[in-house]
């Protein structure tokens, strides 16, 4: 989406929100995501509660700055984004008011959420790797440092977010001089300059062009659901690894919400985080991406998510993950991950 159609949007948004405001019924919600379950889950929401959902769309950077460019005066009440980085960038500008509710901490894992922000479907970084590459070989996110994968791997560059996040993982468990050295064999073992996104990645392990790749898990459950013969193809040239099964558990990240400082309907943005920590609302959210619910009673019917099977994940907390963000930002670029 172009700054331009986003802005529009947005004020297309606005005058909504102004519409229902003065009945009280209402929320803004300002959101990246983009999916065809979501106008159903927010649907369901007003018919339970009487509460319009206005939702305000942007890109996942475009909406954070939006609000921080609106101040006191922002309508928003509701932050959804991607990505643990994402929400911790929010988190550290002051746009989070904190919020106790005992739904949210009985159905949110509390690894999965902090004072002011928390996830409501996960996602695994995970391996893939093609004929060329023994999956013994890649068996950990440390592995994939070891020379012997030198012109092997493929990745997206180091500034991305969800690199930036699973990097923040490995420091976690691994302290900062051993990340250093993990990032600079990442690094020596490129078989090209990152480029493209995480598909990029998979399909360039399936081409043959690399070895092995670092990917979220829902775009193969995209792929696993397509009916593209070339998309089918793919899945059967690559096998998927979760990382770290013996040890601190293959990394999660999030799609993540939190109630906003400056909401006009606080009371209101709360019912709503309530909602989605539902059993249905769980499976639409997580749905619409082929991710997990966060709520371990949420199961979702979706084939993908069963063909990748159950895995360890690790527990971390995603808070405590957010601490290492900046530092990890700077051991990629001084190890020329770029």
């Amino acid at each position: 989406m172009t700054p331009m159609k986003s802005a529009a949007l947005l004020v297309l948004a606005l005058s909504a929100a102004g519409a229902h405001a003065a009945d009280g019924q209402v929320i803004n919600l300002y959101s990246s995501r983009h999916y065809q379950t979501d106008p159903a889950l927010y649907e369901n929401f007003t018919k339970q509660t009487g509460i319009t959902v206005n939702r305000i769309e942007a890109g996942e950077n475009e909406v954070i700055e939006r609000i921080v460019k609106e101040g006191a005066t922002s309508p928003a009440d509701v932050l959804v984004t991607v990505d643990i980085s994402r929400m911790a960038r929010a988190d550290a500008q002051g746009l989070f008011a904190p919020v106790s509710s005992p739904v949210l901490n009985e159905r949110i894992p509390a690894h999965l959420r902090t004072d002011d922000w928390m996830a409501f479907s996960v996602r695994s970084r995970v391996i893939v790797h093609n004929a060329s590459v023994k999956a013994a070989w890649v068996q950990n996110y440390e592995d994939l440092a070891n020379p012997r994968l030198k012109g092997k791997l493929c990745v997206r560059n180091g500034s991305h977010p969800y690199n930036l996040s699973l990097g923040a993982t490995v420091l976690q468990h691994n302290g900062e001089k051993k990340t250093e050295q993990w990032a600079k064999g990442i690094v020596a073992n490129l078989a090209r300059p990152p480029k493209g996104g995480d598909l990029d990645q998979v399909r360039g392990v399936a081409s043959g062009d690399c070895g092995v790749a670092i990917t979220n898990s829902y775009y193969l459950g995209r792929l696993m659901r397509s009916d593209k013969p070339e998309d089918k193809k793919v899945i059967e040239s690559i096998s998927i690894v979760f990382p770290n099964q013996k040890g601190y558990g293959a990394h999660v990240n999030v799609s993540g919400a939190g109630v906003l400082k400056h909401a006009p309907n606080r009371e209101n943005a709360i019912r709503f985080l309530e909602y989605l920590a539902s059993d249905e609302a769980q499976v639409y959210f997580a749905d619409g991406n082929n991710e997990w619910p966060a709520a371990p009673t949420a199961k979702s019917p979706n084939p993908a998510l069963a063909q990748l099977g159950s895995f360890k994940a690790d527990k971390t907390n995603v808070g405590d993950i957010a601490k290492h963000l900046a530092t990890v930002q700077q051991i990629y670029e001084a190890a020329g991950w770029k």
